[in-house]
């Protein structure tokens, strides 16, 4: 960590906190020296139990419990000064290295002068207690480990080895993780030669306690002799361990950062200042300012990310009661609320915090990058291999030169006489295929404000910007660069309070920011023709052409008002309406880009929250959508919109959805809707059956098709009637009421396996297959449930794994089996999930507040009961219980997953076959409902 002469204890920004003062008149620690480890009395006490002890072990164990209580002691005192300083890492790291120091000096005191006093001073070989890496750079979090080196002149002696062993397991009595060696100076030049682990730990070495001229000799030998050259293979390996640990962690985006080895966190300004050091010589960060590595603004921002960064650590171990590094999102609340972050209007104070931790984060990259560039400047890190390789020196346009394969400014002055070439320097760098050089960087952040209203309607900058839109192919690489530089931000001023802003839920990977240039990554990939395996309907689309300025200002802005009280959507709109036209477009692309932002969920939620199959649903999204144009748009964007939430998002079920959903409306819109009636869908799927059932006799297939009502026909396909044509056969062939039939098929189209069940109507049977399918650990997606005329029920549910893809063909027979045992109640369902249905702890921190609507209007023949609640395994069970305890049929299920958050649609009717318009039913059926939501999150936190 840098050090810095005195410590501020007020945070560097949100939220406002009083800045108490430190009781510690020097600032160095967080709080009273002697209250944090008293060397002095702590001895005293030890020598005076050592003189009433019988012997060693009783010395031992009275200094053992004194060290202790000092211990718990100074940690209670650190822990209550950071409760009232929340911010104040710097004082923090000190206080528990000093606490660490008094412990094991005193351990070492014990150990010698007590446990194994030398007989004669030839006897007392020298010893010195080194510390090494965080612990010697004198940086500790709560629960860091003490890592220590005893150095002895020549092989160790055996009494160095007794009096290392007493102190060893003194400090482990004392429940500190220490990691330890035992080695001579050319031990440790020797190995650190070999190793860059222990050269990096050896880099941070600080004497504590023994031989001082031997500590002093080892400090001036390794300078010598293992800190004097090698430097470029240092820096190699670092920046090799740096990539492996980033791969490893995932981007500084990712929503539950390892706030120590991720992207953008300690490890990497440890690295930085590690070969700092090892090529300036540096003891502080600093020292980096004279050196011309950094800019005093830029030391400063080094600081504060660092600072914020520490606390937010310390904060997890200290709520833990352990190391923990990943900021999990139930530590995020905890965290939030110790550092003083408050709820605001539209906004927890955890998405605040986060948000603050994200742009520290991205603090942390743009350091790095300047300093690893400055680092190619001195030939001392290599470029990056395809660099090496292609040696290609791309023409530059005037104005522009090229350093180290990157893209850099002749005359900062002459650049900066037109303000458009900050916008200018971003189409070069695609144009070029050329990284921006950090200089440059630096000058366009030191000089945003020259991006004005004047700039913001220059028809030649909105020219500039939507030609990085759309003109080069690859326009998420300029859009991240720009908004890590806050020239998106500047350009366009709504974007700023989504910039690093966290969004609080399980089902979206990245921040605001992030996942809008994921999106137009995703168009970027589909109209390179990338994506036409996976996404055949968009590709054809972009084939066919659309409006490319549209499409991308529309995802551009899309979600620019998230954050806010309002309704993003409904804001987002009146957003559009402003900011389009000022990025070039006409008063027709602004408008549909104003109705694409406002209904940019429509498409999603009807495809995942409504039957697609009820032609009510179609007729009503094409009444919204009015014309192909806007449907092909709209098509585009959801897809772009979800398969930019994260990596693992999209899957075939939901292309399949919004597939069909597109497929369905396109022939509403362009053949009138008469083909959406249930007279016409039934119709065909009854040929479809016959065709797909050539050996049947005809008799047969006319009692087939006529046993079925109209809904099953227009709800299912023809592998699905197949299917229950087969199974009912074999039922009726059994001649047992009581029988069930049951087969599992793969539907890996729909990244499904869709369980089919065929047995004698009676009431809750719904329920029943649900409870089932939820005790064998099967992920619900859809459920259509029908009667027959003459009196069974047909029911098919679509189901994947705990990993959300279609269950392995190995695992179906017994997955029946289990399924079959349920069914036949061998086994009591609301028992056996008590101990399955449970909430997940990381997954408590979400707050999650139950709705439920009532729809007449979305279906003809049915009511449509709308849940929305948090998540868990046995809660369809128990809505679904609620439901046939009071009567209700329920045709249809569509279960739709946002992390934490399901949406449950429920397409019924009552016993009578009507709708459920009356409003005190209705109310009963929500109080009936709700009751099994609170009965079922009570069992799962039990």
């Amino acid at each position: 960590m840098t050090r810095l002469p005195q410590a501020s204890l007020a945070p560097v920004s949100e939220p406002a906190s009083p800045a108490l003062p430190a009781p510690d008149p020097n600032g160095l620690l967080i709080c009273d020296p002697q209250a944090v480890f008293d060397l002095n009395a702590v001895r005293a006490r030890i020598d005076a139990a050592a003189r009433d002890a019988q012997d060693t072990a009783a010395v031992r164990a009275e200094a053992l419990s004194i060290l202790r209580a000092a211990k718990d002691q100074g940690r209670a005192a650190i822990a209550a000064a950071f409760v009232a300083h929340p911010f104040a890492a710097r004082p923090l790291t000190r206080s528990y290295t000093f606490l660490t120091d008094g412990l094991v000096t005193t351990a070492l005191y014990v150990a010698i002068t007590y446990l194994h006093p030398s007989a004669t001073p030839r006897s007392a070989e020298p010893i010195a207690v080194i510390a090494v890496g965080g612990y010697g750079r004198g940086e500790m979090a709560p629960y860091s480990d003490v890592d220590l080196l005893f150095l002895t002149p020549h092989k160790i002696t055996s009494w160095a080895e007794n009096v290392i062993e007493a102190m060893l397991y003194m400090l482990w009595d004392l429940k500190l993780k220490v990691g330890h060696a035992s080695r001579t100076i050319r031990d440790c030049v020797r190995l650190g030669h070999d190793d860059f682990t222990i050269r990096t730990a050896l880099l941070e070495h600080r004497f504590l306690d023994g031989d001082e001229s031997l500590a002093t000799e080892f400090s001036k030998t390794l300078k010598q002799e293992l800190f004097s050259d090698g430097a470029r293979a240092f820096i190699e390996a670092k920046l090799s361990e740096r990539e492996a640990r980033h791969r490893k962690q995932g981007e500084r985006y990712v929503v539950e950062p390892n706030v120590k080895e991720g992207k953008g966190g300690l490890r990497d300004l440890q690295s930085l200042f590690w070969i700092a050091k090892y090529i300036h010589g540096v003891e502080d960060a600093a020292e980096l300012v004279p050196l011309g590595v950094f800019r005093p603004d830029e030391f400063a921002r080094f600081v504060q990310a660092e600072d914020f960064l520490w606390a937010v650590r310390s904060h997890m171990h200290l709520l833990t009661g352990r190391a923990t590094e990943q900021l999990t999102f139930d530590l995020q609340v905890e965290v939030a609320e110790r550092m003083g972050y408050r709820d605001r209007a539209g906004r927890r104070g955890v998405e605040i915090f986060m948000q603050r931790y994200f742009r520290e984060a991205t603090a942390v990259g743009d350091l790095t990058r300047i300093f690893l560039t400055k680092l190619e400047a001195i030939h001392l890190k290599s470029e990056p291999l395809l660099e090496r390789i292609f040696r290609r020196r791309p023409k530059v346009r005037a104005g522009y030169k090229v350093i180290n394969n990157r893209l850099a400014i002749v005359d900062p002055t002459a650049f900066l006489s037109d303000k458009l070439n900050l916008l200018r320097l971003f189409e070069e760098g695609l144009r070029t295929g050329m990284l921006i050089h950090p200089d440059a960087m630096r000058l366009v952040t030191a000089n945003l404000d020259l991006i004005d209203d004047e700039m913001r309607n220059n028809k030649e900058a909105q020219r500039i910007f939507l030609d990085l839109l759309l003109k080069h192919g690859n326009p998420e690489r300029a859009l991240r660069r720009m908004n890590e530089l806050g020239v998106l931000a500047a350009f366009i001023p709504e974007f700023e309070p989504i910039v690093a802003m966290m969004q609080f839920n399980m089902y979206h990977s990245y921040t605001v920011d992030e996942h809008i240039i994921q999106c137009i990554a995703q168009l970027a990939k589909l109209e390179k023709g990338e994506l036409q395996d996976a996404l055949p309907t968009s590709t054809t689309i972009l084939k066919r052409g659309v409006n490319r300025r549209i499409l991308y200002v529309a995802l551009l802005l899309h979600d620019i008002a998230k954050g806010r009280p309002e309704d993003h959507s409904i804001l987002g709109a009146k957003i559009a309406r402003q900011v389009a036209p000022r990025l070039g477009l006409n008063k027709s692309e602004s408008e549909t880009v104003e109705w694409l932002v406002r209904y940019h969920l429509l498409m999603s939620d009807l495809a995942q929250k409504r039957d697609i199959s009820d032609p009510r649903t179609v007729r009503d999204f094409a009444k919204a959508v009015q014309t192909v144009k806007r449907l092909e748009l709209l098509t585009v964007l959801t897809v772009c919109d979800i398969r930019g939430v994260g990596p693992s998002t999209w899957n075939n079920w939901k292309a399949a959805l919004i597939r069909t959903l597109h497929n369905q409306t396109s022939h509403a819109l362009q053949g009138g809707m008469e083909a959406l009636t249930r007279e016409n869908r039934g119709a065909e799927a009854k040929r479809a059956l016959r065709a797909a059932l050539p050996d049947w006799p005809k008799a047969q297939l006319k009692a087939e098709t006529a046993r079925h009502y109209a809904p099953y026909w227009q709800g299912l396909h023809v592998s699905a009637h197949v299917d229950f044509a087969e199974m009912l056969h074999e039922l009726e062939s059994k001649g047992d009421p009581a029988e069930i039939v049951i087969r599992l098929y793969p539907d890996e189209d729909r990244d499904a396996t869709r369980a089919s069940f065929v047995m004698g109507d009676h009431p809750g049977i719904f329920a029943r297959i649900a409870g089932a399918l939820a005790l064998v650990g099967a992920n619900v997606v859809d459920a259509r449930s029908y009667t027959t005329k003459d009196g069974y029920i047909t029911d098919a549910f679509w189901i994947q794994d705990v990993e959300g893809r279609p269950y392995e063909v190995s695992r179906l027979p017994r997955l029946s089996q289990m399924i079959h045992k349920t069914l036949k109640g061998e086994v009591l369902t609301a028992d056996a999930l008590k101990s399955r249905d449970k909430i997940k702890k990381r997954e408590k921190a979400f707050n999650v507040p139950t709705h439920v609507t009532f729809d007449n209007e979305g279906s003809d023949i049915y009511t449509i009961i709308e849940v929305e609640t948090r998540d868990r395994p046995g809660l369809l069970f128990d809505l679904a219980r609620a439901l046939a305890s009071a009567n209700v049929y329920v045709a249809n299920a569509v279960i739709a997953t946002y992390g934490e958050q399901v949406v449950d649609s429920f397409y019924v009717k009552d016993m009578f076959g009507l709708k459920y318009h009356s409003q005190s039913k209705q109310k009963s059926l929500e109080a009936k409902l709700r009751q099994a939501i609170i009965e079922g999150a009570e069992r799962a936190d039990g």
